[in-house]
């Protein structure tokens, strides 16, 4: 499995508008043929911080996901929604062996 851990945090202002488009991003996603899992977190303490754990089957599914309409869109988006750039943390799984 090829695990990225996605860290954003978003302007105050933009939460809202944030938290809509990431849904829309996330529901399309899952439905995607390499993606395991796509949860999207936000802080219980801090709400204008998220987390997207993303799992995917293969790097190469990573890279097709990229390429898809809806995350063009939700990327071209969210941009300005920022308050710092993202950071997206690869990781690969030690256990469960097996996440299927």
């Amino acid at each position: 499995m090829h695990i990225v851990i996605v860290h954003v945090h978003v302007k105050e202002e933009s939460i809202s508008d944030f938290i809509a488009l990431t849904l829309e991003n996330a529901r399309n996603s899952i439905r995607e043929a390499g993606i395991v899992r796509f949860d999207f977190l936000q802080m219980a303490d801090d709400p204008a911080k998220f987390v997207l754990y993303e799992v995917y089957r293969t790097p190469d599914d990573q890279l097709k996901h990229r390429e898809t309409n809806h995350y063009q869109k939700w990327k071209a988006a969210v941009e300005e929604m920022m308050a710092e750039p993202r950071l997206g943390v690869k990781y690969k799984n030690l256990f469960p062996e097996n996440m299927e």
